[in-house]
């Protein structure tokens, strides 16, 4: 998830160090709401809401990271939660950085939670 919202950017959101609202519903720009996807910027990939509107499943379990640095961490091998990505239109904009985790059990089915289909061509 992280290396599809970033990119190629190093900045903790995807559009640099400008403010997030040109790329994420978070609590203070959503009005508390879910919006249609496409409304903001995308990445420079132009994939659109990677950040904020609403949380995404990951397949990742969740689970501590080394302290060595690490290109494209795949998690805990397995656990109990699964990792979520992303923020949402009910949380801060800290929750919508690229490098931001959270994490919850596989039942929790809120309305600040999605997915997001991706398919990969031969």
């Amino acid at each position: 998830w992280e290396y599809a919202a970033r990119a190629n950017t190093t900045t903790a959101y995807y559009n640099g160090e400008r403010t997030p609202d040109d790329i994420a519903w978070y609590d203070e720009n959503s009005g508390s709401s879910t919006h249609r996807v496409g409304q903001l910027e995308a990445n420079s990939w132009g994939l659109y809401d990677m950040s904020g509107n609403v949380y995404e499943w990951c397949w990742d379990w969740y689970g501590s990271y080394g302290s060595s640095s690490v290109t494209d961490p795949m998690g805990a091998d397995s656990g109990s939660y699964r990792v979520l990505r992303g923020g949402s239109r009910g949380h801060s904009a800290s929750n919508a950085r690229s490098a931001y985790r959270d994490y919850d059990v596989l039942g929790y089915r809120p309305s600040s939670l999605g997915f997001r289909l991706v398919s990969s061509a031969p």
